[in-house]
């Protein structure tokens, strides 16, 4: 027979791992307020962008707000709740567009990395600010970077390729004019969420989740 105390140590310890992992009001709220965000960021006018049209957006800035603010679990959430909204036909796509016909287009392939990089600027963030509070912008802005490079720009690539028929290299080419405003856009993403981070520090889960 065990003594009382160590029967509620033993019971708290139990059920500590599951509470990480169960999402409560305040989680589900994030996730919908960042999905807005993004959406909000969306109807912002996009500059036209090549001889395919897409445009430069604030989009990305909202979604890879979502990853280094919210995790990766809720920022992808976050993400795949607005890319939900918008292919069941809410205008919430650039230029107030909706429905699947925009998997059709020559930007299908960002739309779809979106999600993917929230995931991995998220993974970033987690391992950042776990550590050293030195040098924390300038690390979220490479792990923002490295999100947009590994994911956003190849799957991007591959839907210029598909939809539009570029040839790679033309594709390629396309694509490389997006680059500058992703470097601005992550570096916004960095600062905002040092500054929400510093006001937050239990924000993306650290110690507490």
């Amino acid at each position: 027979m065990q003594p009382a105390g160590e029967t509620t140590t033993e019971s708290i310890g139990d059920r500590r791992p599951s509470s990480r992992t169960r999402w409560d009001a305040t989680d589900l709220s994030l996730v919908a307020v960042f999905a807005a965000l993004i959406a909000a960021f969306a109807i912002v006018p996009g500059i036209p962008v090549g001889p395919l049209g897409v445009p430069i957006t604030l989009q990305t800035l909202g979604v890879m707000l979502a990853g280094v603010v919210l995790g990766p679990a809720r920022g992808i959430a976050a993400v795949l709740l607005y890319l939900a909204a918008g292919l069941i036909g809410l205008p919430v796509f650039s230029g107030f567009s909706g429905g699947f016909g925009v998997l059709a287009g020559p930007s299908a392939g960002y739309l779809l990395a979106f999600p993917l990089a929230a995931l991995v600027a998220g993974a970033f963030a987690r391992l950042i600010l776990r550590g050293s509070a030195r040098f924390r912008a300038g690390l979220l802005f490479l792990g923002c970077l490295a999100a947009s490079l590994l994911t956003i720009h190849p799957l991007g690539i591959a839907g210029l390729m598909v939809n539009a028929g570029l040839p790679l290299r033309e594709a390629v080419i396309v694509d490389a004019a997006y680059l500058p405003g992703d470097v601005v856009k992550n570096v916004l993403a960095a600062i905002l969420a040092v500054s929400v981070h510093r006001a937050f520090p239990r924000l993306l889960g650290g110690r507490g989740r």
